[in-house]
């Protein structure tokens, strides 16, 4: 059992897997700084000063050791604007791929040489027809 799971932990599939969600962890670490410090403050700032990750409707404001239960909608918009980059991103990546996919697909097949014994039926042919 064992020798089945190292061998499938160490097959190609697998090990590409582990380090795409590797990576998309990262970029998604990027594109979440990208959004909360680069982006929402200028749409902030172009909407009229506005700090996104400050809006929110409480619901109940904090009294003694209770904590204040609030709607953080300006989160939730944040929130929203990286995942658009990110599948926007994503959609860029995957038309890449299939483009390239596309031109290795149009180039012709080289040709192959015929087999040994087709080569030689085709010499008897020709001798055939010679006599």
């Amino acid at each position: 059992m064992l020798k089945e799971f190292r061998e499938f932990a160490v097959k190609g599939n697998v090990m590409d897997l582990a380090v795409a969600v590797i990576i998309g962890a990262a970029f998604g670490k990027i594109v979440s700084s990208l959004v909360n410090d680069v982006i929402m403050p200028v749409i902030g700032l172009i909407v009229g000063g506005i700090d996104f990750a400050s809006l929110k409707i409480v619901l109940t404001p904090a009294v003694g050791d209770a904590a204040e239960v609030a709607i953080l909608y300006g989160t939730f918009i944040q929130t929203i604007v990286d995942f658009l980059l990110i599948a926007l991103s994503v959609f860029f990546v995957v038309k890449l791929v299939g483009k390239l996919k596309k031109k290795e697909e149009e180039k012709p097949a080289a040709y192959a040489e015929p087999a040994e014994d087709i080569v030689l039926l085709t010499e008897i042919r020709d001798l055939l027809k010679a006599k």
